[in-house]
């Protein structure tokens, strides 16, 4: 995937993020700075990495962040900058899970305005943190034997969902939530490549928790999933690594499904 930057991978602690960074550091990324609310686990995930790294002189570090609170946000960045000198790639995996599935007559106020806190002003919040540092940021070619290519100041790539295109019902407060992280990348998409990558059911710690709480997640995606099985995180994970490398150097404001043909059944 010609990585040789670093990476700035917020929720990075488990589930998607996690694997993006394991792919990362696999793929030659010299430095991750893993930033997720569980600190421990960001620092266990540190351990991975450098178990796995194949660049010389490979470094992580982990950072707490709250992505719902602009300060915390903006000193992460910060950190990033400080101690890697540069960010290449950033991608968001921060988000919850829904608790309170119900019609719109009955959905809980207080957990729908706490998904676009945390999946939208998050979202919004680290966009315009890492644009800004971005833009500061000298422009690199993009390959010197095709200077067709152009330069890059770095990539982001937030987390979308199917749901950024079709809606689910009893679960307006992620719906929502997804179309609104999906708007965000458009907008953002100019000057710094940003990309949104949309995946369905992925098999990650909130999936798990779905299943402990009763959700009958197996069947449903062998009955609604033509490719019959659920996601690996890694798999999402490959695609957010495409559009951090120069492979998609052309790409930006894209909302790249990723769901086994899940929207295929959907009707938006």
């Amino acid at each position: 995937m010609d990585i040789n930057g670093n990476a700035f991978i917020v929720g990075g602690g488990s589930g998607i993020g996690r694997a993006c960074a394991l792919g990362l550091a696999k793929d030659g990324a010299v430095g991750i700075l893993i930033a997720d609310l569980n600190i421990e686990a960001a620092r266990h995930v540190i351990t991975e990495c450098m178990a796995v790294a194949t660049a010389c002189n490979f470094r992580a570090e982990s950072f707490q962040i709250d992505i719902s609170q602009e300060e915390s946000v903006e000193n992460a960045t910060k950190y990033m900058v400080e101690v890697f000198g540069r960010i290449d790639y950033c991608i968001n995996c921060a988000g919850i899970g829904v608790q309170l599935p119900r019609g719109i007559s009955e959905a809980d106020y207080s957990e729908f305005s706490r998904f676009l806190r945390i999946h939208v002003e998050g979202t919004f919040l680290l966009v315009r943190s890492v644009s800004a540092a971005m833009q500061l940021q000298k422009l690199r070619p993009i390959e010197l034997a095709n200077p067709g290519r152009g330069g890059t100041r770095g990539s982001i790539v937030t987390l979308g969902s199917g749901n950024s295109f079709a809606a689910a019902p009893h679960l307006v407060q992620y719906t929502a939530a997804k179309h609104a992280v999906l708007g965000v990348t458009k907008n953002a998409a100019h000057g710094i490549r940003v990309n949104c990558i949309c995946p369905t059911w992925v098999e990650t710690p909130m999936i798990q928790s779905a299943r402990d709480g009763g959700v009958d997640v197996d069947n449903w995606v062998k009955g609604m999933v033509p490719l019959g099985r659920i996601a690996t995180a890694e798999e999402v994970a490959d695609a957010a690594i495409f559009f951090c490398s120069p492979r998609s150097s052309y790409a930006t404001g894209c909302g790249f499904i990723i769901d086994g043909g899940t929207t295929l059944t959907c009707h938006a």
